[in-house]
C-alpha cells in the first residue's frame, strides 16, 4: 500500500517561526518602561501555535490518503482516476491536502469518492470531526451568524455562517435515519440512580415561527386552518424525570420535535424512555404530569409502560400552576369589582387547593355558591373555570401528592419548552423549516439531557467508512502450466483491511 504523506516543509517552517518568536521574546527586557505588552504576546503566541497546529493536522490528514489502483468500500470497487488538492476545515483553520479520488468501476459519470474523507470521517466533504463537533455544539446554543462571530473572536477556525448553518442539518439527516437505534443505544448506556423512587413524564408544546410552506400545510385541505397565529405552529416538547423520596429531581431527559401529526415521534420517544426505565427499576412510581389540554391526557392516560398496569403505581396530576391560573380567572369573574378582596380570596383558595385535603372541592363549592349572584357574562366566565375543575378534580389531590414527595408542578416541561424552543428558536427575525428546526432541537435535546458525549461518538462513527485497499497479486508462473486454459488465471484480489477478510480469499493450489 502506498500512503501519500504531506511534505513536512510547512511543519518545519511553523516550528522554526515559533522558536524564533520565543527566542526573540526571551531577549526582550521586561523591566523598563518599554516592556512589550503582554496582550500582544498572547495574540502572537496563539497565531504561531495555530500555524503549527494547522501544519501538523495537514500532515496527519495526508497520511489517511490512499494511492492505489483500486480500493473497495461500501460493497463497491473503485479505481483511481486523479489526484487534486482540497481545503479542509480543522479547529485551527483551513489546511490544504493533496489527495486521490476514485470512481466506481464500470461507471463514467458518477461522482468520485475520496478515501481520505471516508477514513477520517470528514463531514460534508470539508469539516474534520472535531471541528464539526465544536460547530454543532455552538450552533445548538447560538444562531449561525453569532456563532461565526464567536469563532472569529476565538481566532482558531473561522467558518462562515453558511458553513455553520449547514453542519447541523447534515448531521440531523443521519440522526433521523438512525434515530431509533441511536436513541436506544443512549438509553442502554444510562443507569437508574439507586435513590430514584418516582418517574415523572410530561409533554407540552410551544408556538414557533415556521416557514410559510410548512405553516400552511394544514390549510391545504378544504375548510382547514393552520393552527396558531399566522405563520406559527406548535413544536412538541417532552420530558422524563427521576425523583428521589424527598422530591429532589435526579435527572431529566428532554425531547423536542417539529410540528407533526399528533406528536407521533415525540410520543414514541417518551414511551420508549419510560419503558426502558421501568425495565431497570419496576418499583418506580409513575407520575403523569401536564396541564389540562385534552391531547396531552389522551396520550398520558393510555401510555404503554411495558408492564402490567396492576404492577405499577400510576398517578395523574394536573400542573398546579395551571390550576392556579384557572383559579385566578374564576376569582376575577366573581370579585372583579373589588381587586383587594379578589386577591385575598385567591390567596386563600390557592393555599387550600394546595395544602388542604379536599381542597379542590372547596374551590368548586365556592364557585358554585357565587354563580347565582353574577351577571350573564360573569356566569359564563365562572362556569368555564368551574367546568375545568370538575373535569380535572381527580387529578388535583395536591395535599396527598406533596405528602408522598411527588412533583405537582410541571416546571420541568415548562423549562424544556423555554430552553429548547423559546430561547433559541424565537429570536427576532427567525423562521424555521422543518429540517433546520429539527436539527437544532435534536442537538439542544442531547446537550440538555446530558447525552452529548455519547451521542457524538455515534455521529462520528457514522461518518467513518472503512476503505479496503485492493492489491493485485499475480498467480505464480510455476502454477500456470497446471491449468489448460491459461487465460482463466485472472489476478487474485488481495484485501488489506482486517484479519477476518483473509478467510474469504480464494485458495490457490
Amino acid at each position: 500500500m502506498n500512503i501519500v504523506t504531506q511534505d513536512d516543509t510547512d511543519t518545519k517552517s511553523a516550528r522554526s517561526k515559533l522558536n524564533q518568536f520565543l527566542l526573540q521574546r526571551s531577549r526582550q527586557s521586561h523591566t523598563d518602561e518599554q516592556a512589550p505588552a503582554f496582550a500582544s504576546f498572547e495574540r502572537e503566541l496563539h497565531e504561531h501555535l495555530m500555524a503549527l497546529e494547522r501544519a501538523l493536522l495537514g500532515d496527519e490528514l495526508a497520511r489517511y490518503d490512499v494511492d492505489n489502483k483500486e480500493v473497495e468500500g461500501c460493497g463497491e470497487r473503485y479505481q483511481r482516476v486523479m489526484s487534486s488538492g482540497k481545503n479542509y476545515l480543522t479547529t485551527a483553520g483551513e489546511v490544504r491536502v493533496e489527495r486521490h479520488l476514485y470512481r466506481r468501476i464500470g461507471s463514467h459519470d458518477e461522482r468520485c469518492i475520496c478515501p481520505l474523507d471516508y477514513r477520517v470521517g470528514i463531514i460534508g466533504g470539508y469539516v474534520t470531526p472535531r471541528a464539526a463537533r465544536q460547530m454543532s455544539w455552538v450552533t445548538a446554543h447560538l444562531p449561525p451568524r453569532t456563532a461565526a462571530e464567536l469563532f472569529a473572536e476565538i481566532r482558531g477556525m473561522t467558518p462562515s455562517h453558511t458553513t455553520i448553518d449547514q453542519q447541523p442539518k447534515m448531521i440531523s439527516d443521519h440522526w433521523e435515519t438512525n434515530r431509533l437505534t441511536w436513541e436506544s443505544a443512549l438509553r442502554q448506556a444510562e443507569g437508574i440512580p439507586a435513590t430514584a423512587t418516582t418517574l415523572a413524564v410530561s409533554l407540552d408544546g410551544v408556538m414557533a415561527p415556521i416557514n410559510q410552506e410548512d405553516s400552511t400545510k394544514k390549510a391545504a385541505a378544504p375548510g382547514k386552518q393552520a393552527s396558531g397565529p399566522q405563520g406559527y405552529r406548535e413544536i412538541g416538547c417532552g420530558s422524563v424525570s427521576l425523583y428521589d423520596q424527598t422530591g429532589e429531581r435526579l435527572q431529566t431527559v428532554r425531547y423536542g420535535r417539529m410540528p407533526e401529526h399528533k406528536k407521533a415521534a415525540l410520543r414514541q420517544q417518551l414511551t420508549a424512555e419510560c419503558q426502558h426505565m421501568l425495565q431497570q427499576a419496576p418499583h418506580l412510581k409513575v407520575v403523569k404530569l401536564a396541564d389540562g389540554a385534552r391531547d396531552n391526557w389522551d396520550y398520558l392516560s393510555t401510555l404503554d409502560l411495558g408492564l402490567p398496569s396492576a404492577a405499577i403505581e400510576q398517578i395523574e396530576i394536573v400542573d398546579f400552576c395551571h390550576a392556579a391560573d384557572h383559579l385566578k380567572r374564576g376569582c376575577e369573574a366573581i370579585w372583579f369589582r373589588h381587586p383587594e378582596q379578589c386577591q385575598a380570596e385567591f390567596e386563600s383558595l390557592r393555599l387550600a387547593l394546595k395544602e388542604e385535603k379536599g381542597g379542590v372541592d372547596k374551590v368548586r363549592d365556592t364557585f358554585k355558591a357565587q354563580l347565582a349572584s353574577l351577571s350573564i357574562k360573569g356566569k359564563e366566565a365562572l362556569q368555564t373555570e368551574l367546568t375545568y375543575f370538575d373535569n380535572q378534580r381527580h387529578r388535583m389531590d395536591y395535599a396527598s401528592y406533596l405528602q408522598q414527595g411527588l412533583p405537582i408542578a410541571s416546571g420541568v416541561i415548562e423549562a424544556t419548552c423555554k430552553t429548547l424552543v423559546t430561547q433559541r428558536m424565537k429570536c427576532s427575525g427567525m423562521r424555521w423549516s422543518s429540517p433546520g428546526g429539527q436539527a437544532v432541537l435534536t442537538l439542544r435535546s442531547l446537550v440538555q439531557s446530558g447525552r452529548w458525549q455519547q451521542a457524538w461518538c455515534l455521529i462520528e462513527a457514522e461518518f467513518r467508512i472503512p476503505v479496503s485497499i485492493v492489491k493485485e497479486q499475480l498467480v505464480p508462473e510455476s502454477h500456470k502450466d497446471t491449468v489448460s486454459n491459461v487465460a482463466s488465471w485472472a489476478t487474485v484480489p488481495f484485501y488489506i483491511n482486517s484479519a477476518r477478510e483473509y478467510d474469504s480469499l480464494p485458495l490457490v493450489a
